[in-house]
């Protein structure tokens, strides 16, 4: 199911537990979803740090001996799916180097807009750059920092990023968390007995019985060592631009996220949905798994059953063999199966997150039609993706986001629908909550938050080349 815009990482950093490595293993468990290409850790034992980093899933990049290595009571973690760099074990994070001002290790969740311009400045005064990755600048510009101790040096380096980022960084001695003055990415900070932890999502914390405290701020921050938690704010104050995609679909509908349950956003824009897109139909039926909370407030604000009408297959892995004898719709057949005693005869809302390409869904519509519904009305419980994403997340090029090239009627047609519908941009911040202006949408507006630092057409046609 490759037409979905893509996560993008997930960070998990604790300070002060007798079993750093391994809570850090089980929070980026939690965090999988966020990221599949590479996953790794990195620990301090007050003395040194230690690192392991491979590619792949978490469960399979780590054993009880890898775990075993990574020794210390601090440590941070990272699961990665790349939007800036290539995919490789040469760019998976935590990054880490040794510098003037002592080891250090940080994993990265956003994008910096100006990474290009601060990388060709640093190549210019020297800098060799071991990745393609653009979290990589900010430790060059921390090691070149003439600021007389290592904090100072990490927020004079943090103060000339610009974009999305949501940081962990490890020293001997300390944990540091960080956020963009937009708050674009979540982060958030909890407690495990006496230890601190900062992660992507509320998820990590409930699976090690952490508790939350509360969320980092824009423009943040947070250094904690065995003196305590110091909160720095270095950045100007900033229009909040919380990326509304992550209540869509990037988090996991039982996180809190932005101070806001996911599941309940969700539900919510399902309930929003069936309000501005009503059809008659007999049975409600979610994509799964990200259409099922959306499904679950439009089945209950239209007074329609809501039925799991097509079975997802939750253990195939990333890439499979197909029969050289042609199947039809196997790639989507082998990861969701419809139920014919549940479709046939029926009037079916299929019930979405998103529709990116539109790709996918034309194969779910017609899989739908194959297992005998009269009707299919497919109902999107955001507004038509028109731009991509410049901070973090990975999307098509514009060219291929077929909302910003085909009419409604069009994209109707295409995936082979008898109606098609998507919450509006009002509906969607509606139900997102009380703060409307503080959500980022430029996904479904083109209106970017955060100003490119060169002449913005040019930068956004080299980003679009880019992105992958």
């Amino acid at each position: 199911m490759t037409d979905k815009f893509r996560e993008e990482c997930g960070i998990f950093g604790i300070f002060g537990h007798a079993e750093a490595a391994n809570l850090t293993y089980l929070g980026l468990y939690a965090l999988q979803h966020r990221g599949q290409e590479s996953v790794g850790i990195s620990t301090s034992d007050g003395h040194r740090l230690r690192q392991h980093k491979a590619m792949g899933y978490v469960a399979d990049a780590f054993d009880e001996d890898a775990l075993k290595h990574l020794v210390g009571t601090s440590a941070i973690g990272h699961v990665r799916y790349s939007t800036a760099g290539e995919s490789g074990l040469r760019n998976a994070q935590p990054i880490q180097i040794d510098c003037a001002h002592g080891e250090i290790a940080v994993g990265h969740n956003g994008n910096l807009v100006n990474a290009e311009e601060l990388r060709n400045a640093l190549v210019q005064q020297g800098s060799i750059f071991q990745t393609t990755s653009d979290t990589e600048v900010l430790l060059h510009l921390y090691a070149r920092s003439k600021a007389a101790t290592p904090d100072e040096a990490l927020v004079e380096a943090i103060q000339q990023a610009q974009g999305a980022f949501s940081l962990v960084l490890l020293t001997r001695d300390r944990l540091i968390a960080a956020r963009d003055p937009h708050g674009f990415r979540p982060l958030t900070i909890g407690r495990l007995g006496d230890a601190y932890i900062v992660c992507s999502e509320t998820c990590a914390l409930d699976l090690i019985d952490a508790t939350w405290v509360r969320d980092v701020e824009p423009g943040e921050v947070l250094i904690i060592s065995a003196a305590g938690v110091k909160s720095i704010k270095p950045f100007a104050r900033a229009q909040r631009a919380h990326c509304v995609f992550e209540h869509v679909y990037f988090a996991r509908p039982d996180s809190y996220v932005f101070g806001q349950s996911v599941n309940e956003v969700r539900t919510a824009f399902g309930r929003q949905l069936a309000k501005e897109q009503p059809a008659d139909a007999d049975v409600v039926v979610p994509v799964p798994d990200s259409g099922v909370c959306a499904a679950t407030g439009y089945a209950f604000a239209a007074g329609v059953p809501l039925q799991m009408g097509l079975i997802r297959n939750h253990y195939v892995g990333r890439t499979f063999i197909e029969p050289q004898q042609s199947i039809r719709h196997f790639g989507v057949r082998v990861k969701l199966n419809p139920v014919k005693s549940i479709l046939a005869g029926k009037r079916v809302v299929l019930v979405d997150d998103s529709l990116v390409r539109g790709t996918t869904s034309r194969k779910i519509v017609k899989m739908v039609r194959a297992a005998g519904a009269t009707e299919v009305h497919v109902r999107i419980s955001c507004p038509p993706t028109v731009s991509p994403c410049f901070y973090g997340v990975d999307t098509p090029q514009r060219a291929e986001l077929i909302a910003a090239t085909h009419s409604l009627e069009e994209v109707r047609k295409y995936i082979e629908a008898d109606s098609l519908g998507y919450l509006s941009l009002d509906g969607l911040l509606a139900a997102a909550g009380p703060d409307r202006s503080s959500y980022c949408t430029s996904c479904y507006t083109g209106e970017y938050p955060v100003a490119f630092p060169r002449n913005e057409a040019a930068y956004l046609q080299l980003a679009l080349k880019l992105v992958k």
